[in-house]
């Protein structure tokens, strides 16, 4: 499960899952490799993978928003592999509004960040076979 779910995270699938565009300068997230994530088909997102992890336990990578994107920030997808075989994803972002719509947005911004990381979670577990029953 842990690499199923690494490999959907590292290759954008888990976005594509999703239902949100994306525009990549490589198959694989890598430092330096330019992202555009669109959302609704309207919002673009232009953004720059800064770090990328492959560990036997974890994997992931993390983008910095360039010019035109929504936030100012950075945000960063994190699977990890417990000792117990438990595997996470995590979402952590920080940012602030870069875009006129986006400080429109105040506190709504703010909550569909959150609902983007759960949604994140919840596509992952079905591409990962965490949905599986027994």
């Amino acid at each position: 499960m842990f690499r199923r779910a690494a490999e959907a995270v590292l290759t954008w699938e888990m976005h594509r899952e999703m239902g949100v565009g994306i525009e990549a300068g490589a198959e694989r997230a890598a430092p330096g490799v330019d992202v555009t994530v669109t959302l609704a088909g309207l919002i673009k997102a232009p953004c720059r993978v800064v770090w990328t992890l492959e560990e036997p336990r974890r994997a992931g990578w993390a983008y910095g928003t360039l010019p035109g994107h929504p936030e100012s920030g950075e945000e960063a997808f994190v699977v990890d592999r417990t000792g117990d075989g438990t595997v996470w994803l995590t979402v952590h972002a920080f940012s602030r509004p870069a875009t006129w719509y986006a400080k429109a947005g105040g506190p709504a911004a703010r909550a569909f960040q959150h609902a983007y990381a759960r949604r994140c979670g919840t596509v992952l577990r079905r591409l990962s076979g965490g949905d599986e029953q027994d």
